[in-house]
C-alpha cells in the first residue's frame, strides 16, 4: 500500500469517526442519572455513532498495517479539524479567532508529518 493510500484511509476514518461524533452530539441532551445514560444504548442516534467509530475503526486499522505509527496517528488528528468544521456547519457552533488558530496549527502539523 502506497503511503497515498494510507494517508487517505487515514483521513476517510478520521472523517467517519467526526460524523460519529455530530451523531453522539445530535442524540444526547442533558445526561441527568445513570438509567438516562443507560437508555442511550437504545437511541438510534447514539447507535449510529457507535456503527461510525466501529467503522472507522476498521479503516484506520487497515490504514495502521500499510503505513507506521508515527505518521498515520498524527494523520487521525485531522478528527479535531473535521469536528470543528462539522460543528460550525451543522450545528452553528462558533467557531472563535483562538480555535481557529488551534485548528490552522492542528493542519500545519498534519501537513509536515504527511509529507515527511
Amino acid at each position: 500500500m502506497s503511503i497515498y493510500e494510507v494517508m487517505l484511509l487515514t483521513l476517510i476514518a478520521a472523517l467517519i469517526s467526526s460524523l460519529a461524533q455530530l451523531s453522539f452530539k445530535r442524540s444526547v441532551k442533558k445526561i441527568d442519572n445513570l438509567k438516562h445514560l443507560l437508555g442511550l444504548l437504545r437511541n438510534r442516534g447514539v447507535l449510529l455513532g457507535l456503527l461510525g467509530y466501529v467503522v472507522g475503526f476498521l479503516i484506520y486499522i487497515v490504514a495502521l498495517s500499510g503505513g507506521q505509527l508515527s505518521a498515520v496517528y498524527p494523520v487521525f488528528a485531522s478528527s479535531f479539524i473535521f469536528v470543528t468544521l462539522i460543528s460550525a456547519k451543522v450545528l452553528k457552533e462558533r467557531i472563535t479567532l483562538v480555535r481557529a488558530v488551534g485548528v490552522l496549527l492542528v493542519f500545519i502539523g498534519i501537513s509536515i508529518v504527511a509529507v515527511s
